[in-house]
Formats: C-alpha cells, structure tokens, sequence
C-alpha cells in the first residue's frame, strides 16, 4: 500500500491502550468528534490535571542549557502553568482538593530540584512537535507520541529514555508504552538506545531502571495491537465486551448529555467533567 499520512491509521500509547481497555473507550476518545464544535472530547480529573501540569514544567527544561535548568525554582513555572487547571479545569470540585493535588506536584517537582540526578545532564530532543513514523507501510500505521525525556550518555553515544510518572501505582509489565518509546527513539534519531527508567515522582529521588525489550519484540508486539486497532476502525465497529464497562461508562455520559462542559483543552478537545 502506498503512503498517505491523511488515510493512514494513527496509533500511540495512549490510544492503544485504551482500546485494550476497552473499544468503545477507544472509540469515545479518539475517534468521535462532537457535532457541534467538530472537536474530540474528554473527560478531565485531578489525576490527569496534576499529570499535564507536571509534565509540561520538567519536559520544558530539556530546551534549556543544562547548566541553566535550575536557576529558576520550578514552582515558579509550576505556579504559572497550573492556572491552566485550576477550578473546573482540571476537575476538581472544590477548593480544597485542588489545594491538595496541587500541593502533591510541588512535592514532586522540589523532589526533582533536591535530587536533579540526569536532568542535569546533556537532553536529546527529537525534532518534531508529534513524533512519528511508519510502523508498517504495508498495513499503511503510524505509529506517533512524545518522549518525556532522552538523556545523552556520551561514554557510548547513546540515549537514555526516561518516563516522568506521577501517579501513585507502576506501570504494568505488559503496557505497551516502553515497546512504543524504544521504537520511537530508535526510528526517529540516530543514537542507540541503552537504558530506559520510569521516575515515579511522587516517592523516587531517582529514575528506576527497566528492562527494554528487543527491537524486533517491541515491533511485533505494538504492531499486534496496531493491527487490531484498524481492524476496529476499517469495520466501525466499537463494541463494549461489557455493554458498559467502568472504562468506557463515564464517557457515554458526555453524549448523554449528563456531563459538564468546561472548556477547551489541548489538540482542540472539548473538557467535560462528570458531576
């Protein structure tokens, strides 16, 4: 098949994960668009506002010149970004337990500040505001997503893939976001990859090590669920194996019109929150 990024079939972490989760979620988050306003919606929380807030202050400092990335405390940053998600926003519900959650990403963020360890040293940054590239032309899948952080090992020339995690359980085993980044990173520059770790920010002072899997497992195994994932798509079919699971449930609502509209978020996507 010939390449055509506009019919090509779009994959990443989060969107296969969700349809291993559940079809129809797949189908609510990353395919449905609203008649109206023609945006995709979803469903924001404080987990997943304290998350986009943190994120967007660490993976900010990979532009800046190591020795510089600190003179300035990131609870500066952190205050300025987080109004972003303030009030209904970011979900919360009341002013106390956004003073809550926001009080867990300072900890996180002055964590990093005590304990620097590799974001003090030379970031890799891939050229790209979505990070992509052909996980098989002849299934005519892209495979895209974002590198939280590479760090650049010069003893071997190489990079180091670092997942800034700041939820409170590890990532599975079987999660298909380490094959994905190992692809990413190797596809898209031209060092190896030598070592990739998850930092758990809310109880780490450092990165912890993982496993990589080898390039062609990685490959096999994302382009497995890639497959399936068009599959869905090219039949429309997007079918609860539950007939309305925990997953998929809370954004039935959005079209059920039991859920609240707050605002426009990033990619254009309609937030709602579920009262």
């Amino acid at each position: 098949m010939s390449q055509d990024k506009y019919t090509a079939v779009w994959v990443s972490s989060s969107s296969m994960s969700d349809f291993l989760k559940c079809p129809r979620l797949y189908y609510l988050r990353n395919v449905y668009k609203d008649p109206l306003s023609r945006h995709k919606v979803t469903i924001i929380n404080p987990a997943l506002a304290l998350g986009q807030s943190v994120h967007e202050v660490l993976e900010a400092l990979s532009v800046v010149p190591a020795e510089d990335r600190f003179t300035t405390s990131l609870l500066t940053t952190y205050e300025t970004v987080w109004k972003k998600v303030s009030g209904k926003l970011g979900g919360f519900t009341n002013e106390e337990e956004e003073a809550q959650v926001k009080e867990r990403g300072a900890q996180m963020l002055q964590r990093v500040m005590d304990h620097p360890g590799p974001l003090k040293n030379k970031a890799i940054k891939i050229p790209k505001e979505l990070p992509n590239y052909y996980l098989s032309e002849e299934e005519n899948i892209i495979l895209c997503g974002k590198i939280d952080w590479l760090e650049y090992i010069p003893e071997d020339d190489s990079v180091n893939i670092i997942d800034f995690k700041t939820g409170k359980n590890d990532e599975s085993a079987s999660s298909l976001q380490l094959p994905i980044y190992l692809l990413l990173v190797h596809n898209l520059q031209k060092r190896k990859v030598s070592k990739a770790s998850y930092w758990y920010l809310d109880r780490d002072d450092e990165p912890v090590s993982i496993q990589l899997p080898s390039l062609e497992e990685a490959h096999d195994k994302v382009l497995q669920t890639a497959k399936l994932v068009k599959s869905a798509r090219l039949k429309g079919e997007y079918i609860c194996p539950k007939d309305g699971c925990y997953a998929c449930r809370s954004f039935e609502k959005i079209l059920e019109h039991e859920a609240e509209f707050v605002g426009v978020g990033g990619y254009s996507q309609d937030l709602y929150i579920i009262p």
